[in-house]
């Protein structure tokens, strides 16, 4: 679909996948947030369709960072979007877009988080986002919220949290300097504060995946209730409601558990509420417990 806003002509993006994820860890000491999977497709790959449903594409209308692993990252998005590497430590969501002024060269930006999972039942990815563009005038900043469950709580913006894009003009972006900056302080506090900031309400579900309960949660969700499992996975065990990647082998019992690419879950085993990844790491939710005892797999709920 072409992108619906006469002001949002020659409009550019940039997908931020530079940083660490030092919440997920361990799992992020073997891949790069932006490459975990979530309902068996990694999250990077969920922001570049959802920008393509915008009809946003191509070196030339889409960027993307990276920073940590950043060999990860580059080898994955290969030339479907102009790469910008970041040396050194990753410099921010404001010092990112700075990285990136010569690329954007003038353009207003549509900037989404790589580790923000979105899905509207009622619309497909692009779509599903499409009002942050609607009747853009090209001035005001936007960004894509959700009612907050406390509005006055600190990082709150007209009572909603922020849900993972935002739009911004280019005369917010020319100035910003290339070093280590957030756009929460160098972009959108600064504009609410000249009246020139709007929240769009996204209607779906949203997470941002950046910790193990949430991370579990958007794969429970893209899930849908059911057992997710890759055509290329071998499972013998009792799987249930859990997603399960490409190339495992399940011997064991999952629940409500991610089984990623290629890892293993062996006879005996039960995973209740985790992430396995490998043949070694499991990663449970807060809260969550896993047992090897047979006669507790039985009784897995």
């Amino acid at each position: 679909m072409s992108v619906p806003a006469a002001g949002a002509d020659g409009l550019c993006a940039v997908v931020l996948a530079a940083g660490e994820g030092t919440r997920l860890r361990p799992l992020t000491e073997r891949l790069p947030k932006a490459l975990c999977p979530v309902g068996n497709v990694p999250l990077l790959d969920r922001a570049l369709a959802r920008l393509a449903g915008l009809g946003l594409a191509g070196p030339d209308r889409v960027a993307v960072n990276a920073c940590y692993l950043a060999g990860q990252v580059v080898a994955h998005v290969g030339d479907r979007a102009h790469l910008s590497v970041e040396p050194g430590d990753p410099l921010g969501t404001a010092g990112g877009v700075a990285n990136l002024r010569d690329w954007i060269a003038g353009r207003p930006v549509l900037v989404g988080n790589a580790d923000a999972y979105l899905a509207d039942p009622a619309a497909p990815p692009g779509p599903d986002i499409a009002a942050l563009l609607a009747d853009w005038d090209g001035h005001e900043v936007r960004l894509l919220g959700q009612p907050a469950a406390d509005p006055a709580a600190p990082g709150t913006f007209s009572g909603h949290a922020f849900t993972g894009f935002s739009l911004l003009p280019w005369r917010f972006v020319r100035d910003l300097p290339v070093g280590f900056g957030d756009l929460v302080r160098a972009v959108w506090r600064p504009a609410e504060a000249a009246g020139a900031l709007r929240v769009v309400p996204y209607r779906g579900t949203f997470y941002d995946t950046g910790t193990p309960a949430d991370y579990l949660a958007a794969n429970l969700h893209a899930a849908g209730g059911d057992a997710l499992v890759d055509p290329t996975a071998t499972v013998t065990g009792d799987c249930r409601g859990s997603v399960v990647g490409a190339g495992a082998v399940v011997h064991g019992d999952v629940v409500r558990s991610v089984v990623w690419p290629g890892a293993r879950v062996r006879v005996g085993e039960r995973l209740y509420e985790v992430i396995r990844a490998g043949d070694d790491l499991t990663v449970p939710v807060a809260g969550s417990s896993m047992s090897d005892d047979a006669d507790e797999r039985r009784s897995a709920p």
